[in-house]
């Protein structure tokens, strides 16, 4: 996508309640000259992510805000996956982390359940879900492999940032610089696909 601000538009609503991921993505698109405008500040809802998948739940997010505001969305839903653990907590990382999103409390169930295995192969995953008030919606997925660590390490970064070490990095996401983690995140790269995928063709609104 070439500019992407062509094909969105001059505002867009991040339809997120999450300051940690707001923060991520307002400073990726920030450059592309679009005002970025998030879901609490127009004080939209939360809707409930039922779906199973990171898809699903990212085009829940998108479409409910974009048909709410009037306004494209951008939804990301993202997860922690543990290979040993059979790629939990996944789609359901934010909940472990429980009503306060206590993601101490996420990061020590990891550790508690990791056991003694041998294996820590861990990988974090992002889609995006870009959407439009009449429904059109699209798709941008990014993963960055690595493997946990214990204790945490860093005091940047959020959800379980602090227990991830990168495939050939030493910091954990914790420990990294923002734009050290931007340029190799999970987050970054869907954004870099969005960035370099053609926009489908849409649809001119009918006359009459």
């Amino acid at each position: 996508m070439t500019d992407l601000r062509d094909h969105i538009g001059p505002r867009l609503v991040l339809a997120s309640h999450n300051p940690g991921k707001l923060r991520e993505i307002a400073d990726l698109v920030r450059p592309l000259g679009i005002e970025v405008i998030s879901a609490a500040a127009l004080a939209l809802p939360e809707p409930d992510e039922t779906a199973p998948d990171f898809a699903g739940n990212a085009a829940i997010k998108a479409l409910a805000a974009a048909r709410a505001s009037g306004l494209p969305a951008l939804a990301d839903d993202s997860g922690f996956c543990v290979r040993a653990l059979g790629g939990a907590p996944g789609v359901l990382s934010a909940r472990w982390a429980g009503p306060d999103k206590d993601f101490s409390v996420a990061m020590a169930r990891v550790h508690r359940e990791l056991g003694d295995a041998s294996d820590r192969s861990a990988w974090f995953v992002c889609v995006l879900c870009l959407a439009w008030p009449d429904g059109t919606d699209e798709f941008f997925e990014g993963r960055v492999d690595g493997h946990v660590v214990w204790p945490p390490r860093g005091t940047r970064g959020f959800g379980y940032d602090p227990i991830f070490v990168p495939e050939g990095g030493t910091q954990t996401f914790a420990e990294m610089e923002p734009q050290q983690k931007r340029a190799v995140s999970h987050r970054a790269r869907a954004f870099r696909a969005m960035l370099s995928t053609p926009p489908p063709p849409r649809a001119e609104p009918s006359a009459g």
